[in-house]
């Protein structure tokens, strides 16, 4: 039967919750998780130890890309396409929902590229906060919403900090 073992981060912007399988990291996110459909919960820090850890580099700001394996049986069909092609976005650059739905070779209109990204069950490790509007920074949902959007890129170098941020 398989299984899922979770930990808790604390970050810059919120207490961050990772869970992860024997295939990898499943779900990350800013709330606890009442655990994935038909996976048993087994404490298991050896596991999560790895997520644990390349989270905690990405925010001290000394890991760039991630390398622990991610569990994609969560997700199927163009949404999966879609997730892939996100988590191939390289740190501290940007995609539009457009160049996205491009990028992942699914008939996926922006509209519903922004749906999947308000749904991404990785966020960090899958960086929809790479994810922009053609105007302007477009929304996100994890953590306080926006403004957690708009640490991260500029965590990342690509905005400038503000005066806020000094």
């Amino acid at each position: 039967m398989p299984t899922v073992a979770y930990a808790e981060v604390p970050t810059p912007v919120g207490d961050f919750h990772v869970a992860v399988t024997e295939q990898g990291l499943v779900a990350t996110g800013w709330r606890a998780f009442d655990g994935p459909a038909g996976l048993a919960e087994v404490h298991d820090p050896d596991r999560t130890a790895p997520v644990v850890a390349e989270l905690n580099r990405f925010f001290d700001g000394t890991l760039r890309e991630f390398a622990v394996p991610i569990d994609w049986r969560l997700t199927a069909g163009s949404r999966r396409k879609v997730l892939q092609a996100l988590h191939r976005v390289p740190y501290g650059r940007v995609v539009t929902y457009g160049e996205l739905a491009e990028l992942s070779g699914t008939r996926v209109p922006p509209r519903g590229i922004g749906s999947i990204m308000g749904a991404n069950p990785i966020p960090i490790v899958v960086p929809c906060h790479r994810v922009l509007a053609a105007s302007g920074l477009g929304g996100f949902s994890g953590g306080v919403g926006v403004e957690t959007k708009r640490w991260l890129l500029t965590h990342e170098g690509y905005l400038q900090p503000t005066l806020l941020d000094l």
